[in-house]
């Protein structure tokens, strides 16, 4: 045991410390090994065809003479013939030889097999005509025999020898084993003959297949050797200029190739591919670097779709002539032109470039769907540019119609594929949150919501799985309740993630969209579970600091009974907030700047029991809650429905006027006052309404038709809510002017900062020393006169 323990101890050891260099060190190995076998082969292929065309004298004769014959004597053999005869053995047992290995007409299958000298053959590049066995079968059947005829001979013989050298073991072979030694000559010889048979016809069909592959890859792999060792030519832009316009008048394919070679080179430009190769072109010249891109993303996907034109239907499934025969020839050019193209998108930061590389890829997104290795590299690299903060807006765009393109001609892989990675996507561009970032992330959940309804099938298995995620981190904060148990919850992701979801669903739950489609959305059972998981979630630590979140998780609900019609009851959420111990006592005076709730799920606690923190909540509690009854403003049990909001706001306000325990904050109160004087007319508007009605609360279809044509802006709550929206975008517009002259400010002062920081230049140095020369000289003067 000790042992075994002390070679594991020492095996992990290795593991940890010396495998990874190991495991480096032999792929290097095997690279220059490769290098050299192609080095080698490209040298003997040369040196053969040189032979070929120069016409070496004495052709007649070496035809005359063959020189792969197996009988030949090694002696008589000059250099070529032996080095030509593909390293074949020629010392084989013969008959008169002493010490001759017995064989019987079976190969042993220690033995090397015929079919392996064929692949050491063509290993060396040997032709058809020079490849012993190829096109000799029947000679090595007769081969086989004479071979067996002369083992069963030769053990006769020996039998014979061994009665008279040992009669005492031959007797006792006679008494104990006759059988060995009965030899039935022409038993043997039918096994002899019924062995080479099938071992003729077992390997006539397997040499040819296997040679005809050995050919096929050997010519690829010249190919590619060929590609890879071709000497690198300098791109001009003449060069390009003539290739555009080949492609462009007649599409051709030539010229594609080389443009595509060039692209590449241009994509690994100072620096080798995946594979080590060295590129065909060197680009100096910028003008060719650029024109090079510009012809290769703008008019090769145009080559693609004229020589392979895609049928696409009115639903969306398309037909690629896979079946064509130029679909595999341009397949390896499809390939390394998306492959390079994902690489220099690696390498690009330009938002124009960008923008022109991420659309060249979505007329060849349909000929990728047959390469999904390719194809999950390619929506992973989209999907990267779409969620990154640094990225613009066109950009995101330009990203988000490759991945909608994705997924409206995919099969179900390729949806579920792009589904999962841009929310995995979405989220992780959202883990950054602030006044910079806010607008990208909206972006991406306002875009990334319509691709879960182009197949809402496979949008409910993936939603519905990133729901329950949700919904069981949520439960682990409640279950296993630690002191950060509860930061798996709150943070900018979950926040965003619930938000997205709301997205979804209001924009694919709608009426409308149910009424467009003539039947109701599979994505609507949806909705329950998403509304229970937020409203738990934003009660799991109710406290002041996390206000702000509460806020957003609200809004998301809003958007989705906006959407959808479906009643969540909110008000007992915003009313908790007021009688929260923050707002129910005096508060603070300060001089902070308001805090921004958009961009903030928590407060800082220098906020905290602050004017400017109360006042910020007032605002929020009276916007929520105007939007809330805004939903309801036309319904016939609006009087009801409001009235039990209408005397808890009362009773706050009547609390909060007295002095020693109140809350004499004027602007929360005023608000208040506002929003409580609106919902009492606009009761009263309901309560005129439907004392004209003449129908009982049981007949449903009339309860649901009241005011329907009704506009809700023209309510009192409604007006409310449309002036309260219009101040709160110029508020917005305001703050976001300030900020983007507080960032050019901050700007300009880095700038001059920088500017002072900066070495004096050569010039101002010497006119310093001129300067300071011209000082010293007069002061030499001005002390020589004072000498005198």
């Amino acid at each position: 045991m000790g042992g075994a323990k002390k070679n594991f101890k020492a095996t992990k050891k290795f593991e940890s410390k010396h495998l990874k260099g190991v495991l480096d060190q032999r792929k290097s190995a095997a690279k220059v090994k490769q290098r050299h076998l192609a080095t080698t082969k490209k040298q003997a292929k040369r040196t053969r065809d040189a032979e070929f065309y120069k016409g070496a004298e004495g052709d007649e004769e070496a035809a005359a003479k063959p020189r792969n014959s197996k009988t030949a004597n090694v002696n008589d053999m000059s250099v070529d013939d032996f080095f030509g005869g593909g390293f074949e053995i020629i010392d084989k047992a013969q008959p008169g030889k002493k010490g001759a290995k017995k064989q019987t007409g079976k190969r042993k299958r220690d033995e090397p097999a015929q079919g392996d000298d064929d692949d050491e053959g063509s290993d060396l590049d040997i032709s058809d005509v020079e490849q012993p066995g190829v096109n000799g079968d029947d000679d090595d059947d007769e081969d086989a025999s004479d071979f067996g005829a002369d083992d069963i001979n030769m053990s006769k013989a020996a039998m014979e020898n061994l009665a008279k050298d040992d009669p005492e073991f031959y007797k006792f072979l006679q008494e104990n084993d006759p059988d060995a030694l009965a030899f039935d000559d022409n038993d043997l010889a039918e096994i002899d003959e019924l062995s080479g048979s099938d071992a003729g016809e077992e390997e006539e069909e397997p040499k040819k297949k296997k040679q005809k592959k050995d050919k096929k890859k050997k010519a690829a792999a010249e190919e590619e050797d060929d590609e890879a060792m071709v000497d690198a030519d300098e791109l001009t832009a003449p060069m390009v200029a003539r290739w555009k316009q080949s492609m462009a008048d007649s599409f051709s394919l030539r010229a594609t190739r080389q443009v595509v070679l060039a692209f590449r080179s241009a994509a690994y430009l100072n620096e080798e591919d995946a594979e080590d190769r060295k590129q065909k072109y060197t680009i100096s010249d910028p003008s060719a670097f650029h024109a090079i891109l510009v012809v290769a993303l703008k008019q090769v996907p145009e080559v693609f779709s004229h020589h392979l034109p895609i049928k696409e239907s009115a639903s969306g499934r398309i037909q690629v002539p896979t079946e064509n025969k130029k679909f595999k020839t341009m397949s390896v050019m499809l390939r390394s032109f998306v492959s390079a193209i994902l690489h220099l998108l690696t390498t690009l930061s330009d938002d124009a470039t960008l923008k022109l590389t991420l659309s060249a890829l979505e007329p060849l997104v349909p000929y990728l769907l047959s390469f999904r290795k390719l194809l999950k590299a390619l929506i992973k690299t989209v999907v990267a540019f779409w969620a990154q903060a640094t990225s613009s807006d066109s950009t995101r765009i330009t990203a988000f119609l490759v991945m909608r393109r994705l997924v409206v001609i995919g099969d179900k892989g390729v949806r579920e594929a792009v589904l999962k990675v841009t929310y995995q996507g979405l989220l992780s561009g959202a883990r950054v949150t602030n006044v910079n970032t806010i607008q990208g992330i909206n972006l991406m959940k306002n875009s990334a919501a319509e691709l879960w309804g182009i197949d809402q099938t496979i949008g409910y298995t993936t939603a519905f799985s990133f729901i329950r995620q949700s919904a069981i981190h949520l439960r682990n904060s409640i279950v296993h309740n630690q002191n950060d148990s509860f930061k798996a919850v709150y943070n900018w992701q979950y926040v965003h993630s619930l938000d997205f979801w709301s997205c979804v669903l209001a924009e694919h739950c709608s009426p409308l969209k149910e009424a467009e489609a003539g039947r109701e959305s599979q994505l609507k059972p949806l909705i329950y579970p998403l509304v229970q998981v937020t409203l738990g979630a934003m009660r799991l630590i109710p406290t002041s600091t996390y206000f702000p979140l509460r806020f957003h998780m609200i809004r998301s609900l809003l958007r989705i009974s906006r959407s959808t019609g479906v009643y969540i009851p909110l008000a007992s959420a915003l009313l908790e907030v007021l009688n929260a111990a923050e707002m129910r006592h005096n508060p603070k005076a300060t001089t902070m700047k308001p805090l921004d709730f958009a961009v903030n799920y928590k407060a800082p606690k220098s906020y905290l029991k602050t004017r400017v923190y109360q006042d910020g909540i007032g605002e929020q509690v009276v916007e929520l809650l105007a939007e809330y009854f805004v939903l309801w403003s036309t319904n016939i049990a609006f009087p009801e429905f409001a009235l039990p909001v209408i005397i808890t706001l009362k009773r706050w306000l009547k609390q909060s006027r007295k002095k020693a325990a109140g809350n004499n904050n004027n602007k929360l109160r005023t608000g208040l006052v506002l929003l409580v004087q609106k919902l009492e007319a606009n009761t009263k508007f309901i309560e005129q309404r439907r004392a004209k009605v003449d129908f009982a609360p049981k007949d449903r279809t009339q309860v649901d038709s009241f005011l329907r044509g009704f506009e809700w802006e023209k309510t009192p709550v409604g007006a409310y809510v449309v002036a309260q929206r219009k101040a709160g975008a110029e508020k917005a517009k305001m703050l976001e002017q300030a900020r983007r002259e507080d960032e050019k400010k901050r700007k300009e002062e880095e700038q001059e900062a920088r500017e002072d920081r900066m070495p004096v230049s050569d010039n101002d140095e010497e006119e310093e020393e001129e300067s300071d020369v011209d000082g010293l000289d007069e002061d030499s003067e001005d002390y020589s006169e004072d000498e005198e």
